[in-house]
């Protein structure tokens, strides 16, 4: 009987559902028909795969050729399964044996004299198979993704050499990670002159994982300081960076170190497809591609209002689900944000520099909403240096801060100290778990209930403040959350003063 049946796998999000690829030769005029909701990329196959087969020294059947991708109601795209067709038409036609294929899963895309090509959104695919046990074939440029989920491939350069190996003619070499390189960081957090208040808020959003808000004039570091976050966070886990990778090779991107927690910054003129993720076939955004890092959004009142409303679901529940008539995909978006704002249209609120007035300032600040603003834990203001600093650093006066790696130090304590204690950062503390690990005296209670309602916010305030003097805290090394504690927490709301001083 003409039949061959592969594995290979479809991409849905940053799933990897299993697909047949069933080949059967008929009789019957001689014809090439590729059935199972294939896009267009895929029944363009068959001209790659006849042109391949025939350029690899194999005939080309005249016969009846029927090729079905099931699940038939599954959407297919990509050459990723233009391997496995080929190799099914060659096991039908009986010109290499099939004996052991159910055991491998085959991906990559065929050039036109036989060469394996690489595919997207290989590192789903792997895990996948990894999980059935069963091994993949695939090309040289998608060995480094494989070798990253310890999945077992066998790497090939063209369609002759998959058969010798399937013949056991030739043995393949498995997989390999490409060298690490030892990445040198050029940038430090005692780059920035003064500004030691900003430098204590970012630890303090280090150690918790809170989202913050840099408002201030122009010049004043708020771009450099959140560049120098990075070198405060710790490595990802193998687990995120397996989460990481798969969104990354869903996109067809590649990062030079898969365990350094990514950090994004899109333009202001990003559209919400783009921040968030979307399109035709849906592809994850700039949310998704930050998961388990940083997503910074500078000159942040630029962006359109609707843009940035649309992140306040996934700050929320840490995903994005994006609902197609044919299907729904659902992308990680467990990220951190740090945004960085000038106060006015002009840059400045106040002294001689200001040339806007009050109502243009809340016009300006109108186009950030209150809900999405509600869900910043900290925001300060990032002043302008005090006169003579720049000339005392020119001179060699020393005036460099604590370096990054001192700094780095105390977050991981206290970062262990959460984990210790609850099992994850402060900022995903649920209702319930801030009533256990945040417990105030009534006193210090009825201090903190005075000064949200004199500030005018939010029961959602009063959560993020609770878990900011958490984390503050476990700074200090402290069990329980102490008057002072909170304090410091209610002088992080620069945004909400700023607003009240405004509207009155």
């Amino acid at each position: 009987m003409a039949l061959a049946s592969l594995y290979c796998r479809a991409l849905l999000g940053v799933d990897a559902p299993e697909v047949l690829v069933e080949v059967h030769l008929g009789t019957g005029l001689p014809s090439f028909s590729l059935v199972g909701l294939p896009e267009t990329s895929v029944k363009e196959a068959k001209e790659r795969v006849r042109s391949a087969i025939l350029n690899s020294n194999f005939k080309f059947p005249s016969k009846r050729i029927t090729v079905n991708l099931g699940p038939a109601n599954l959407p297919k795209e990509g050459g990723r399964f233009d391997l496995a067709i080929a190799l099914g038409i060659l096991i039908a036609s009986e010109q290499i044996r099939g004996d052991g294929i159910d055991q491998f899963e085959c991906f990559a895309e065929l050039a036109l004299s036989g060469e394996l090509r690489p595919i997207d959104g290989l590192i789903p695919c792997a895990l996948a198979a990894k999980e059935k046990g069963r091994y993949l074939i695939i090309c040289p440029e998608n060995q480094n993704e494989s070798a990253l989920t310890g999945a077992k491939a066998y790497v090939a350069r063209n369609l002759i050499g998959v058969c010798a190996f399937l013949q056991k003619q030739k043995t393949l070499p498995e997989a390999q990670a490409a060298p690490k390189t030892a990445a040198i960081n050029q940038t430090d957090m005692s780059d920035v002159l003064g500004q030691e208040q900003a430098k204590r808020v970012l630890e303090i959003a280090a150690v918790g994982g809170h989202n913050l808000l840099l408002v201030g004039p122009p010049g004043t570091g708020k771009s450099m300081l959140a560049e120098r976050f990075m070198t405060l966070l710790p490595r990802l886990t193998e687990k995120h960076a397996l989460q990481t990778a798969a969104i990354y090779s869903v996109c067809g991107k590649q990062r030079d170190d898969w365990f350094e927690p990514p950090y994004r910054c899109p333009h202001h003129s990003a559209s919400a497809v783009a921040l968030v993720g979307g399109g035709g076939k849906p592809k994850p955004g700039e949310i998704s591609l930050s998961h388990r890092g940083v997503l910074f959004l500078d000159e942040l009142a630029e962006f359109p209002r609707s843009v940035l409303d649309s992140l306040r679901q996934p700050l929320e529940s840490h995903k994005v689900t994006i609902s197609r008539a044919a299907n729904q995909v659902t992308f990680p978006a467990h990220f951190q944000l740090i945004a960085a704002m000038n106060p006015s249209p002009c840059g400045h609120i106040s002294g001689d520099l200001r040339r806007s007035t009050p109502d243009q300032i809340l016009r300006y600040l109108g186009r950030l909403s209150g809900p999405f603003l509600d869900r910043f834990s900290l925001s300060i203001m990032v002043p302008l240096l005090p006169q003579g600093t720049l000339a005392s650093s020119q001179v060699g006066h020393t005036l460099k801060g604590e370096s990054s790696e001192i700094i780095k130090t105390r977050v991981l304590k206290a970062r262990d100290k959460q984990q210790q204690r609850q099992g994850k950062l402060n900022n995903a503390l649920s209702t319930k778990e801030i009533a256990s690990y945040c417990q105030l005296s009534l006193e210090d209670a009825q201090f903190l209930e005075q000064a949200i309602n004199q500030m005018g916010l939010s029961i959602r305030a009063w959560h993020s403040l609770l878990k900011v003097a958490r984390s503050i805290a476990d700074l200090a090394g402290s069990v329980r959350v102490e008057r002072h504690h909170l304090t410091e927490s209610l002088a992080y709301r620069a945004m909400d003063r700023l607003l009240k001083n405004l509207s009155l």
